[in-house]
């Protein structure tokens, strides 16, 4: 069963149609998995074993029968717990939150439940999701499976170390400012943020509307690309529930001619400099595409400074904001790291309806400038972030601290603001053995390209390995 755990969905589902193996036995093994490693990494919030058996004799069922199939039959999955699934506890990471059970499944999960998927449980988040550190007063820490003495990220750290461990095929993160693909870089698995509502965030928590719509988006993680296509392919379309969905046709990336695309290596003295061997990652990747025949060239974007300024704006005092009602009055029930935020975010006073609507405008100006210098080269490679997957308890949003957020994360950050598409790659290890991620950037409604030179990357880097735990 070893290679269970680490074979494709693809693979997987050849197995289960040809009955070599059934849905019940893998979701067993998946069941035992999780029983096995979960304490070393503290990955999940609540696990639905008996619902996830009996998902499993319906899957079966369902094959004896001769019933057609989705494209995720008998694959077990995992959730964010920020994401309604009926009748879970989905707590966001938050002891106020602890007793919020969900009524009905949020439109994605209903969507993977429809193509077969078995929902085995959800994972682990930082308190309202506000940290690049799964941390939080009702679960604890979830650890990296490459090394427990560090971070497996935020704010989706309990699904990157769920997939990454082998206790999920794939699963759901979210991401306002890096939160997959962040998690996915410490981890060594993929994650797509998608452009807004490509996928719907009705029923995620804090809900993706009015001002903070373009910050937020729901999206797969899994360990491969083609895992990570199957997992978005399932979950894209409209709902009414999401006020930027839009009845968009799939575009499988194959009308773009690769070969004259234009790939650009994102430089910029705004994002600040990563590391040495993230810098010779992200130059090692640009090199392979370069070798399969792709035209690339560095590439300088300016208006940086002004995203991340903006990007900045809505997430901490707008977001924050937004927050108080539910936070005020029970600051000993909340985590020592939302309170930090909070501090952060509020430390330059009252916001303003001036400043608001301001900063709506630019917003909406400085992103259409940004997809206008994009306009003839269409993908961008840049790191995730600065550094590596750090030590627990060593990210802040304190400035001057060594792995302080606004500064670390500014990579992942900018596309939040601009609505852009990116994904993280797993490409190359570092001397200490921990993973490093290339991110495949792209425009507005252009997830099928990134995800077709993401899968260039990933054929030409080879087999990946998976993490010691």
């Amino acid at each position: 069963m070893g290679c269970l755990f680490h074979s494709t969905i693809a693979d997987l589902t050849d197995r289960i149609r040809s009955k070599k193996i059934s849905p019940v036995e893998v979701t067993e093994a998946f069941l035992q998995r999780i029983c096995d490693i979960d304490p070393k990494v503290n990955a999940f919030v609540h696990l639905d074993a008996e619902g996830s058996r009996k998902q499993a004799c319906a899957a079966e069922a369902a094959l004896t029968r001769g019933t057609p199939l989705g494209a995720l039959h008998g694959v077990p999955v995992t959730v964010k717990s920020c994401i309604d699934v009926a009748g879970w506890p989905c707590p966001a990471g938050s002891l106020l939150r602890k007793e919020y059970v969900a009524h009905r499944d949020a439109p994605l999960v209903h969507r993977l439940k429809a193509a077969g998927a078995i929902v085995l449980g959800n994972t682990n988040t930082p308190e309202f999701l506000m940290a690049y550190e799964t941390n939080n007063l009702l679960k604890g820490k979830t650890s990296n499976p490459w090394n427990a003495w560090r971070s497996a990220g935020g704010s989706s750290g309990g699904e990157a170390a769920a997939i990454a461990s082998g206790c999920s095929m794939g699963g759901v993160g979210s991401d306002g400012g890096g939160s997959i693909r962040v998690p996915a870089h410490f981890c060594g698995i993929c994650g797509l943020k998608p452009t807004p509502s490509r996928i719907p965030s009705t029923g995620h928590f804090p809900p993706g509307a009015g001002a903070i719509c373009w910050l937020g988006v729901v999206g797969p993680m899994a360990r491969t690309v083609a895992d990570v296509r199957t997992l978005f392919d399932v979950m894209a379309g409209p709902d009414p529930g999401d006020a930027l969905s839009a009845p968009l046709p799939a575009n499988s990336g194959e009308n773009h001619n690769l070969r004259d695309l234009r790939v650009g290596v994102l430089e910029s003295t705004v994002l600040g400099k990563s590391t040495s061997e993230t810098q010779a990652t992200v130059q090692r990747a640009a090199a392979f595409l370069s070798d399969q025949g792709f035209a690339v060239e560095s590439f300088m974007l300016s208006g940086l400074d002004r995203v991340i300024d903006l990007w900045w704006f809505f997430f901490g005092p707008v977001i924050s904001y937004l927050f108080r009602p539910i936070v005020t009055g029970h600051e000993e029930q909340i985590s020592p790291m939302l309170l930090e935020y909070l501090a952060h975010a509020d430390s330059q006073g009252d916001l303003t309806l001036d400043q608001f609507v301001a900063a709506c405008a630019s917003r909406d100006h400085i992103r259409a400038e940004i997809v206008r210098q994009m306009k003839d080269v269409s993908v961008l490679l840049s790191p995730v972030s600065s550094g590596l997957a750090f030590r627990h308890a060593e990210g802040s949003w304190r400035s001057g601290a060594e792995h302080s957020y606004r500064d670390t994360m500014r990579y992942s950050q900018w596309l939040n603001l601009t609505g852009l598409p990116g994904i993280s790659v797993p490409f190359g290890v570092s001397s200490e053995g921990l993973p490093i991620g290339v991110q495949v950037i792209g425009r507005p409604y252009e997830e099928e390209l990134i995800l077709t030179v993401a899968e260039r990357l990933e054929q030409a880097r080879g087999q990946w390995q998976s993490p010691p735990l």
